[in-house]
């Protein structure tokens, strides 16, 4: 009987798992993410058709240019530990499409994401329809994707959502819901084919996300950014509030497991608090996140109490990002797609892991500023082997090789495109200088390493996050 009922749940989750299957390919047959339309009408017309999921929850709304998603991840963290059912919207994923919809911690389910689907899908084909014999384009993968995750939370159901903007903050999907709280990390220049060519024109897009009495956290940002988010807040009488004025990361020093951070909120001073994260700007990430918190909770006029907080920053996670997945020799993930994130990846290695230099894996996407990206890394690059993901929109890596050489010269360039080859020929190099690997550039190619060190052996944690059953993964962009 045992038998018995353990081949049933086997089967039940096997079918489950088709299911959800079919459900992402019929949301993979939408325009993909690089085909982004600038609007909010659409997926506000699908959201009224389902009669405005987004309402049944409170919102922490994030946008900014870095660190977005490891901000929203920790402010969960902080949430849950407080006692609050959550769910949470980040793009994209590492490697399976559940990540990116979490209710209480975990990747939503296969039944569940499957259910939601069947359940919004009459809705997304009345919007198609609507859309198309207006002569438009029907909902996009996002579009759609950010519809059946707020459905997806409200029936869970969630106390408190936090929503990652996709791209920019106006007309963004996820600009439907109205935060409570919208969040700003440090804004600078990224998708300026999209959201503007200077730091003002992006801060205006992510502007758009402060909504009617809200209040806004915002990390320190350049003058002029932070003058528009000056303007967006008086016009529509929210509340801002800036590090460094209102608040900051007062201390943080390098600490076992992670780092000590000392924080300045809004109803107390928070005083070496353990973030279990690497780097200077994920320990900024939980500041901003802890003061997030701490307006959303009570408006900031309650402090948060010991045991929430060493709660909620232990079982903060950032994956993908300062990620060490291999040992012998050192293996390093980090999500740094733009100068930005760059600068801070070169910090980190020397402040975290004491490293002068590295040997680098590097694959990008299409549009993606590889020169600034290598700029930023070169005091610490030895060698770099330039590949590419899978992805359709991987730039080929002959044409990142010819960029790689004009910033590093030749000799500390090597090509090699099938990617499971770069990565052995990188930790082979690596090992004989007695350094480590850091791979970076796209989340689509730290998606396929992840896989790629799982099939060869040598991926150091195999973790809890790594195990539940989710979808298989296709190839979704990075936004």
């Amino acid at each position: 009987m045992a038998d018995e009922s353990i081949d049933d749940r086997i089967l039940e989750a096997l079918e489950h798992r088709e299911a959800a299957q079919v459900a992402y390919e019929a949301l993979l047959a939408r325009a993909g993410e690089q085909a982004v339309e600038p609007r909010i009408e659409a997926t506000r017309r699908a959201v009224e058709l389902l009669g405005d999921p987004q309402r049944a929850f409170r919102v922490i709304h994030i946008t900014g240019t870095n660190g977005k998603g490891s901000t929203a991840r920790i402010a969960d963290a902080l949430l849950r530990a407080h006692g609050l059912r959550t769910g949470v919207l980040t793009s994209p994923h590492l490697e399976r499409v559940n990540e990116r919809i979490m209710l209480d911690g975990e990747p939503v389910s296969d039944e569940a994401f499957a259910r939601g689907y069947d359940d919004v899908a009459p809705f997304l084909e009345m919007v198609d329809a609507e859309l198309e014999a207006a002569g438009e384009r029907r909902l996009t993968f996002f579009e759609a994707f950010t519809v059946l995750a707020l459905a997806i939370m409200a029936d869970a159901p969630v106390d408190v959502a936090v929503l990652e903007v996709g791209m920019g903050g106006t007309w963004d999907s996820t600009n439907v819901a109205d935060g409570d709280v919208a969040v700003i990390t440090p804004i600078a220049l990224d998708h300026t084919n999209r959201l503007g060519t200077t730091v003002e024109a992006i801060a205006r897009e992510k502007a758009g996300i402060i909504k009617p009495d809200a209040i806004v956290v915002s990390a320190a940002q350049a003058p002029e950014a932070l003058a528009v988010l000056e303007a967006r807040a008086a016009e529509v009488g929210a509340r801002l509030l800036v590090e460094g004025r209102d608040f900051a990361l007062s201390a943080q020093a390098v600490a076992v497991g992670g780092q000590l951070i000392t924080v300045r909120g809004l109803a107390a001073e928070y005083i070496d608090q353990l973030v279990p994260l690497l780097g200077a700007h994920q320990g900024a990430n939980a500041a901003l996140a802890l003061v997030a918190v701490e307006a959303f909770l009570g408006g900031g006029g309650q402090p948060m109490t010991a045991q929430v907080l060493a709660d909620g920053f232990a079982a903060a996670t950032s994956p993908g990002r300062l990620d060490v997945i291999g040992s012998q020799p050192l293996v390093i993930l980090d999500a740094a797609h733009n100068p930005h994130g760059a600068t801070a990846l070169r910090a980190a290695l020397g402040a975290f892991f004491g490293l002068e230099r590295v040997t680098l894996v590097l694959g990008v996407l299409v549009g993606k500023d590889v020169t600034g990206v290598l700029e930023a890394l070169e005091p610490v690059v030895d060698e770099v082997v330039v590949t590419q993901s899978r992805s359709e929109r991987a730039l080929p890596a002959d044409d990142l090789a010819a960029q790689a050489v004009a910033v590093l010269g030749a000799d500390r360039v090597l090509v090699e495109p099938e990617l499971g080859t770069a990565v052995e020929t990188a930790r082979e190099s690596a090992a004989d200088r007695g350094g480590a690997v850091v791979v970076t550039g796209s989340i689509t190619l730290l998606g396929d390493v992840l896989g790629h060190a799982r099939e060869a052996g040598w991926l150091v944690r195999p973790d809890a996050r790594r195990q539940a059953a989710t979808v298989e993964v296709t190839d979704e962009e990075q936004r």
